[in-house]
């Protein structure tokens, strides 16, 4: 660590006050292997800023998860969790530093998950996760438990497991002052592909890491000069001394403006939503077909804006009622796919939420589909620069939402709980305040196209295209899957005895 000037100048020193705010939510970007609370800088050196209530989501690599979840069991302990639907893990009680002078990060995390297949063949343990960060790069590291020959554990600590690349993330806000540094990109370093016994190689994209982090705030103390002063010696009596400036008798003083309403209570005066529904869906329509945004919505990259339609916010009461103007249409010609996404709907009240929407397809049209729930626990309804932003709030299939991509031979690809796309909101409440530039909306790792072709219908009325062996696109390449999966555990088994 470079050490920092003792006697910085008074420009230096402004300066390093007023950056101090914009460094801990630009590069407290993570955070790993020292000790959680460093001890107060001396006078005239570059404070650390203390770190708390951390949480690192990350699912390692999601096509692994689905490996063992086929041919094993993955368990959770010593407080980390895992999202429904074999999601991710989240590891909480983040504790650290950030370096104002290095700009550098340290957090640690509690929580243990365990991978286990073909009857003990393959077993790995991570534990005692950490990510560190120094400038544009990081690392998260962990404990890593295999098992010998003999079935005795062999721990090798502090591997450092994936690299970070935190050269394009922005930090975002969340519950309780919290800093969200969402979907770090991470790639497999060479020691954590020796850890995996080279079933994948280094380099190899892993999922991307979420991180939050909150500051400590603790009050400064008062320096000498700070002091309250003693009162003033009281007026002789009876001459008591007139204080300000009183209003003479006949014009009595005028009454306090009102307090301006609370902002974000009931009035809204524009809005947007930007959501990409399921990105491995997307990437398979555009394989061999497309999508269009019309009435009202527009296409941004990857993803897509919906207009306002109506809403009313409550910010205080965390509840929301919205629809959007808006729809995408999803094509796929060669295999019968064309299906319609309209009126969305989001109503939240507290941590939880609903997307409603209207499918259409060549068969008809379904209205109000309870499509997705949503989770707002960490959604934060702040009124920042006359905005409401609820970022990156995550979403899940309902079974409703999942049956309306089912198909006559195959039934749906999807099923309840399942991870799509999160969503982004954003609301106005002020005429004329200018709603935020770009979602920071980046979809949830979805590193799998889909096993089977989605049929055309609602409810599965449509079959699936032909590939001209006889056999549906969907077998087929669900089969292929199988294959590939099986030869991956073998080589693995084999690899694993040899060693």
């Amino acid at each position: 660590m470079p050490a920092t000037p003792s006697s910085p100048s008074r420009t230096h020193r402004r300066r390093r006050s007023f950056a101090l705010a914009a460094a801990a939510a630009t590069a407290a970007s993570l955070g790993a292997t020292a000790p959680a609370f460093a001890a107060p800088a001396p006078e005239g050196a570059a404070p650390k800023l203390e770190l708390k209530d951390g949480t690192l989501d990350w699912g390692f690599r999601e096509s692994f998860r689905k490996y063992i979840a086929a041919a094993g069991r993955i368990t959770v302990a010593d407080g980390a969790k895992q999202a429904a639907a074999n999601g991710v893990f989240t590891f909480a009680g983040g504790t650290g530093t950030y370096d104002t002078a290095t700009h550098a990060t340290a957090n640690a995390f509690k929580g243990s998950v365990r991978f286990e297949a073909h009857g003990g063949v393959l077993d790995i343990r991570l534990s005692d996760l950490k990510v560190a960060t120094t400038g544009t790069k990081g690392a998260i590291t962990a404990d890593i438990t295999t098992k010998d020959q003999a079935g005795k554990d062999q721990v090798k600590d502090d591997v450092p497991l994936a690299g970070l690349d935190l050269s394009k993330v922005r930090p975002g806000s969340g519950a309780g002052g919290a800093m969200v540094f969402k979907d770090i990109p991470a790639a497999l370093t060479k020691a954590g592909a020796a850890a995996f016994n080279g079933q994948y190689k280094e380099g190899d994209p892993l999922d991307p890491a979420t991180l939050t982090v909150t500051p400590v705030t603790t009050p400064p103390k008062p320096k000498p000069s700070d002091r309250p002063k003693p009162p003033d010696k009281p007026e002789p009596s009876g001459n008591p001394k007139p204080s300000g400036n009183p209003e003479p008798a006949g014009h009595p003083k005028p009454p306090t403006a009102p307090a301006p309403e609370q902002a974000g209570q009931g009035r809204v005066s524009d809005g947007r939503l930007t959501w990409g529904l399921k990105e491995s869906f997307r990437r398979y329509v555009n394989s061999g077909g497309g999508t269009k945004a019309a009435d009202g919505a527009k296409k941004q990259g990857d993803l897509f804006d919906f207009s306002l339609g109506k809403a009313d916010l409550d910010a205080k009461a965390r509840t929301l009622d919205a629809a959007f103007k808006g729809s995408v249409n999803f094509s796929y010609p060669a295999h019968q796919l064309d299906m319609t996404f309209s009126d969305l709907k989001v109503k939240a009240t507290g941590d939880k939420g609903t997307l409603t929407l209207d499918v259409t397809t060549p068969k008809g049209k379904r209205d109000d589909i309870a499509f997705a729930t949503l989770d707002l626990s960490r959604a934060d309804y702040t009124v920042k620069n006359d905005v409401v932003r609820l970022a990156a709030v995550p979403a899940a299939f309902t079974a409703e939402g999942a049956a309306a991509f089912a198909n006559d031979t195959t039934g749906s690809m999807y099923k309840a709980g399942e991870a799509i796309d999160p969503l982004d909101l954003a609301f106005t409440v002020r005429d004329g305040a200018a709603l935020p530039q770009g979602s920071g909306t980046v979809p949830v790792s979805d590193t799998t196209t889909p096993s089977g072709t989605v049929g055309s219908s609602v409810g599965g009325t449509a079959a699936l295209a032909a590939t001209g062996t006889g056999a549906p696109a969907g077998a087929l390449l669900g089969a292929a899957g199988a294959v590939a999966a099986a030869g991956a555990a073998l080589l693995f088994a084999v690899r694993r005895r040899r060693a």
